[in-house]
């Protein structure tokens, strides 16, 4: 026996890696039933609708079902009313044709095939019951205030219990407190009465949940009266009531009035919910608190209803039991009452029900059935229905109390086994099979699934199989190479792996293979790590006025294979679809129009199929606050009052202060005027009042937004009237004549009368001693006028205040002056010092008082130029000009003056009524300045090696032009300067003619003109030589240096262009044109920042439609525009380019003129009659030829040696001695051809393809053109001195005229 229990135990161990890995069987496959669904075991019907009680099963082959009936056989055939479902064993019972409760029993349902049989629990089926509350007649209840009092419920039984709760006639629930509530079984406790409780409608209800029906009990009538009441009306409520408490209620100490007694016990069941009242009276009402004597409460678990007078604990363990007391306590004292709790336990599983086994032949295993109850339940076990002990002997099984162990199990074993677990409380029962199977594996997982895992997230990749035995899984990555195991991998029984954070290196291909003794399976399973969804940019808190818009931004990264969902939420609720102010975008949330209801919490939330994430912000929408109200006058003074007020909604923002404004409807009805502000924490104020106002007030209110509208007005407070408290301000004392004072002044306000009959007593004396003071009253007025005054003679004054109730205080006197007249003497001692040739200094003495005759505004300084020393100029072309110099001075200053001129100039004194007579006129003159720049400065007939120079004489001269200098130098294509020459030029000269200058180049000159007091400012103009191929050709220049055999420079032709005026516009400048026969040479300064710079040209006459044409000049300051139509004139212009969103700069406009091609030939070469005679001539030769051949077989001779002599043939030049080249004009240097041009071996100097005309300025010879100006041929009949001195070097090119001499002295 010891060694069956040792072998039991090892077989235990040794098998619960079985028992934790039992598997689902494939249904293709033989099993035993399996119950899958069935009704509770306590079924609760509706006796309405038919009765349903489900059974449900598979298996292979499926199963066949039975039922019992209160544990007998229930033949469903011969029931008519009870039919079973096909493939099911659930039953329908029709009720129509029968009562409910003739199918109240205990109903069990049994599944078999041919490899075991499954049973479900016992079901017992009763119908749901809601009885009517039984007829009664209450009586009202009359009761002392102060009493306690229990209105009883007591509904009648139902199945289930009914809900209970208190309304009135009007189906509102009646209010509890600690004072009123109901327990646990429905009654209305009172821990003491009051009159207000008081009334005929306390209606208990009743509510069935299964039917869903209330039920109501007849109204409670309760009568509440203190005892002067109750003497006066106990007779009439004698016959019919019943009265409560005759002694009369005082204050009392708690006691309960349940539970009863100084202690209970009640028992619960584990997993349940256990409830405790405890309900006291007393006066004042008693509070009721809770502890547990032997430990803590369940914080978790525990909460108090009915205001502290219901204890509840959730999910009831064992921990729970003991002993909870109860205090009840108020001011007269405390009550205990201590509850014993006993928990007891239905039966319940301690590791779950007893798993499937799947065996295969040989193999062992284990059946556990592990149940616990309070108290321990017992456990019996049955196979397939029946008491195992009457079951056919299985020398492979051995039931060990909750334990079924089979060893070495066969074919035919298979079989469902039942565990019944029961106590006092309750019962469990549990089905599982043993099934014996030889099967190789399968991998139930779909093939080549794709599980997708967010990026450190826990990854499970499922690999499901099914095998007898049991497969073992194993597990590979892409090839299978190797096996995994170890880190990072976790491997479950269940064959699924996984990798606890899963990474970018762990996306691949996997591999399950599963393997038993009869085969091997396997399958492909991708994972995918995705990047997680990340908030790059999180909503922002918002502070927003209602009406405005407000965005908040949740911009998102997500991995870009997922697809992304956004979501917003206002305090956890989804926005209104049907608001077409919310404005939802990929990444950001846009509300318009806000208002008040749209402040909350804003949620975004960004979810994939893997993943999600959210980010919340706040918004509040803030409003100028709503106006004060309630506006209270009270501490009603003389002269002040408190104004008291409520402030309106802030509207989230809060008060900054407080406007207070008043309306004196005495006088200003109508106009309201600002009295005071308060800060935004007060709502008094204290106010300072003057006499004889009507005043009515209102308040304003500020915030961050604006101000509020404002309040309503307060009441009319009327101040009495009282004499003034000021004067008036602002007197003056001033004559508009020279014989009179106008006193004038500032008249007080309405509110500053302080009374009616409000006028102004005028004070006014000579202010000399002993003078004694004139007195006037004015009513209405701002202003009075003393005549017979002394001219401009001083005056105290005083205006002072009146009204009926008296003066105002004593004013304070100010001194004015009576009227002013015209000085009658003028300044004295006038001279003036020149002090440079534009400045003059004047001085004078100043005029005694008495002659001013007035308040001494200044001094004016009447000057005019007379003449120019040179000019000689009129009186009359010179206006006089006039210095003001305010204020009591002596000198002053004269600038802004004409050199070498002669000024004359007088002084006057001025007061507030004018001038006085002028001083004696005086004169100076100035010296000589250095003259202004020459009026203009053009270039004209320019030759080879010479230019002219013309300008005109300075238009000021400032003094005697003694003489010019004109400074020239170089400029080349980088805008660096060369070196200056500088030419000193008489006076009597305009223009001047320079040599020796280089061609093809750019020249900047200056001029400026001279005085004896020195050199004035310069005007500069630019121009440039060009070269004239043809010359070059003819003289042998090297186009590429410019230089020649001589030192002749080569000038340009010079421009037709008007003069050019020297003018700066940013960013260009000296913008300037000359034409030669390449085309037309644009220069310019530059000094903007833009890199994209160009030329645009057009036909002067061209129409608006027309496009300018475009050069780009990037990094130069010059350019030649080619291709240029003769005769023609072109607007061209520079134009600067800067990004896309910068404006254009554009140059001033240069006219441009291309002169008309001179004698423009035709091209013979494309003429007809040309083509035709050079055919003609090639036949000619051909006959000569042939005649030359026939005489010379004929032994003729034919003088061919004295023709070649006579007319040399140009075509057949001369070769050099030394190289074999032919004879043409070479130097030492390169020959690199111009740009734009090209040097062909017979020395002609060519132009390229170009429509440019040209115009032969070359000397003697016939120059021959094509059509477009090409070159067909250049100079010929060279003079006989020109071709002595160069000898066999000519540089004669062939031409079209020679050749048919040739031709002709041929023939």
């Amino acid at each position: 026996m010891m060694e069956w229990r040792r072998m039991d135990a090892a077989l235990l161990v040794l098998l619960l890696g079985h028992l934790a890995t039992a598997l689902e069987v494939p249904l293709d496959l033989p099993q035993p039933p399996t119950i899958t669904h069935q009704s509770p075991k306590d079924y609760i019907i509706d006796p309405r609708e038919n009765i349903i009680i489900h059974c449900d099963a598979k298996g292979k082959p499926h199963p066949s079902f039975s039922w019992t009936r209160n544990g007998t056989h229930f033949d469903i055939d011969e029931d008519p009313n009870v039919t079973m479902r096909p493939h099911s064993g659930t039953l329908v019972v029709d009720i129509s044709r029968a009562k409910a409760e003739h199918y109240e029993c205990v109903y069990q349902c049994t599944a078999r095939n041919k490899h075991g049989t499954a049973v479900s629990n016992n079901i017992v089926v009763q119908q749901s019951r809601s009885p009517l509350w039984s007829k009664e007649k209450i009586k009202p209840i009359v009761v002392q205030e102060g009493v306690s009092l229990v209105l009883p419920c007591r509904p009648p039984a139902g199945l289930p219990p009914p809900i209970i709760f208190w309304m009135d006639n009007y189906f509102q629930r009646l209010p509890q407190s600690s004072r009123v509530s109901q327990s646990l079984n429905g009654d209305l406790y009172f821990s003491n009465v009051l009159r207000e409780d008081s009334r005929n409608d306390y209606i208990c209800y009743a509510r069935f949940p299964y039917t869903q029906t209330i039920q109501q009990k007849q109204p409670i009538t309760v009568k509440v009266l203190n005892m002067d009441a109750i003497n006066d009306t106990m007779a009439a409520f004698y016959n019919d009531t019943d009265l409560f408490s005759e002694e009369p209620a005082d204050e009392r100490r708690p006691s309960f009035l349940i539970p009863s007694g100084p202690s209970s016990s009640k028992t619960v069941l584990r997993g349940q919910v256990l409830e405790m009242e405890c309900i006291a009276e007393g006066l004042p009402t008693p509070e009721v608190s809770w502890t547990k004597v032997s430990g803590d409460l369940p914080a978790k678990r525990t909460s108090f209803l009915h205001y502290q007078r219901t204890l509840r604990i959730v999910n009831v363990s064992e921990s729970d039991a003991g002993d909870y007391r109860c205090t009840a306590r108020n001011q007269l004292g405390s009550v205990h009452h201590t509850i014993h709790v006993m928990v007891k336990a239905a039966p319940y599983w301690i590791s779950g029900t007893p798993r499937n086994l799947v065996l295969a032949p040989g193999e062992n295993g284990v059946l556990t059935c592990r149940a616990n109850g309070i108290p321990k339940p017992s456990i019996t076990w049955t196979m397939n229905g029946e008491s195992i002990e009457n079951s056919p002997k299985d020398v492979s099984r051995k039931v060990e109390d909750d334990t079924i162990i089979f060893t070495d199990v066969q074919t035919g074993s298979s079989a469902v086994y039942q565990c019944n677990v029961s106590n006092d409380y309750g019962y469990l029962l549990s089905n599982a099979f043993v099934n014996v199977l030889s099967e190789p594996p399968r991998v139930l997982t779909s093939a080549n699934k794709v599980y997708q895992v967010i990026k450190n997230h826990r990854a499970l990749i499922d690999c499901a199989s099914f095998g007898s035995p049991i497969p073992k899984i194993q597990w590979y990555k892409d090839s299978r190479s190797s096996i995994l195991e170890g880190d990072p991998y976790i491997f479950h029984d269940n064959g699924t792996l996984e990798i606890p954070i899963a990474q970018a290196q762990n996306s691949a291909k996997y591999t399950c293979v599963a393997r038993n003794k009869f085969g091997i399976s396997e399958n492909q399973i991708y994972l995918e790590v995705k990047e997680p969804t990340r908030i790059l940019t999180l909503p922002e808190y918002k502070v927003v006025q209602s009406g405005t818009s407000v965005v908040f931004d949740c911009k998102v990264k997500h991995d870009p294979s997922l697809i992304p969902n956004m979501i917003w939420y206002k305090d956890e609720g989804e926005l209104p679809e049907d608001d077409k102010r919310f404005i939802i975008e990929s990444d950001s949330l846009t509300i318009t129009d806000v208002t008040e209801n749209d402040a909350g919490e804003y949620r975004c939330l960004r979810n994939t199929t893997l993943d999600s994430v959210s980010a919340t912000a706040k918004l509040t929408v803030v409003e100028r606050p709503d106006p004060p109200t309630d506006l209270e006058l009270t501490d009603q003074e003389k002269r002040s009052v408190r104004l008291t007020w409520t402030p309106g909604d802030e509207h989230n923002s809060p008060i900054q202060r407080f406007l207070i404004q008043y309306e004196d409807s005495l006088h200003h009805r109508g106009h309201w005027h600002n009295l005071t502000e308060v800060p935004g924490t007060k709502t008094t104020a204290h106010l300072k009042l003057s006499p004889y106002v009507h005043y009515t007030f209102r308040v304003l209110a500020i915030n961050d937004v604006n101000w509020s509208r404002p309040s309503a007005p307060s009441k009319v407070f009327r101040t009495e009237a009282a004499a003034p408290d000021d004067n008036p301000t602002g007197v003056h004392g001033f004559g508009t004549e020279h014989n009179n004072l106008v006193i004038s002044w500032k008249p007080l306000t309405g509110h500053q009368s302080n009374g009616p009959g409000l006028r102004y007593k005028v004070m006014w004396r000579q202010n000399v001693e002993g003078a004694e003071w004139m007195t006037e009253t004015v009513a209405n007025s701002t202003k009075f006028v003393v005549s017979g005054t002394p001219t401009f003679f001083p005056y105290e004054l005083k205006v002072q205040a009146v009204n009926d109730h008296g003066e105002g205080p004593e004013p304070a006197g100010i001194l004015g002056y009576s009227g002013e007249d015209l000085p009658v003497a003028f300044p004295e001692n006038v001279q003036a010092i020149v002090l440079n040739s534009t400045l003059a200094k004047v001085h004078w003495n100043p005029v005694p008082s008495k002659l001013i005759r007035g308040h001494l505004k200044g001094f004016k300084v009447y000057y005019w130029r007379e003449h120019e020393h040179d000019h000689h100029k009129n009186n009359n072309n010179h206006p006089k000009q006039i210095l003001t110099f305010s204020g009591n001075h002596t000198h002053g200053m004269l600038p802004g003056l004409h050199p070498y001129s002669r000024y004359l100039f007088n002084v006057r004194v001025y007061n507030g009524k004018g001038e006085g007579p002028h001083s004696p006129t005086q004169e100076f003159e100035t010296p000589e300045g250095v003259p202004g720049p020459p009026t203009s400065l053009t270039v004209t007939d320019t030759d080879i090696d010479s230019l002219t120079l013309e300008w005109s004489p300075p238009h000021v001269h400032n003094g005697r032009i003694t003489s010019y200098t004109l400074k020239y130098q170089p400029v080349n294509n980088s805008n660096e300067l060369g070196p200056a020459e500088e030419l000193d030029l008489p006076a009597n000269k305009t223009s001047v003619t320079l040599s020796n200058l280089k061609y093809n180049t750019r020249y900047k000159f200056y001029l400026n003109a001279k005085t004896g007091r020195g050199a004035g400012p310069a005007i500069s103009q630019e121009a440039a030589t060009i070269v004239d191929e043809a010359l070059i050709s003819q003289l042998g220049v090297d186009v590429d240096t410019g230089k020649t055999p001589t030192s002749h420079p080569i000038a340009w032709p010079s421009s037709h262009r008007p003069p050019h005026k020297v003018r700066h516009v940013s960013p260009f400048g000296n913008v300037s044109s000359s034409v030669g026969e390449d085309g037309a040479l644009i220069s310019w300064e530059y000094w903007g920042p833009e890199k994209n710079v160009y030329v645009e040209y057009i036909l002067k006459n061209s129409e608006g439609e027309e496009e300018w044409q475009k050069e780009l000049v990037n990094g130069s300051q010059n350019i030649m525009l080619k291709g240029l139509k003769g005769g023609s004139s072109y607007r061209v212009r520079l134009v600067a380019k800067g990004h896309h969103d910068q404006p254009l700069h554009l140059s001033e406009e240069v006219l441009v003129t291309v002169p008309a091609v001179v004698s423009r030939q035709v091209d013979i070469a494309t003429q007809g009659w040309f083509i035709g005679l050079m055919c003609a001539i090639a036949l000619l030769i051909l006959i000569l030829l042939i005649i030359c051949f026939i005489q010379r077989n004929k032994g003729g001779k034919y003088p061919v040696k004295e023709k070649e002599d006579a007319h040399t043939d140009p075509e057949f030049q001369p070769m050099k001695d030394d190289d074999c080249t032919f004879g043409e004009y070479s130097d030492n240097e390169d020959h690199k051809p111009l740009k734009g041009s090209r040097t062909p071996s017979n020395g002609t100097v060519k132009r390229d393809d170009s429509d440019d005309s040209l115009v032969d300025y070359g000397e003697g010879g016939d120059g021959q053109f094509n059509e477009d100006g090409s070159f067909i041929g250049q100079y010929s009949g060279k003079s006989a001195s020109r071709d002595t001195a160069e000898g066999h070097e000519s540089s004669e090119a062939p031409s079209p005229i020679n050749a048919m001499n040739s031709l002709n002295s041929f023939v």
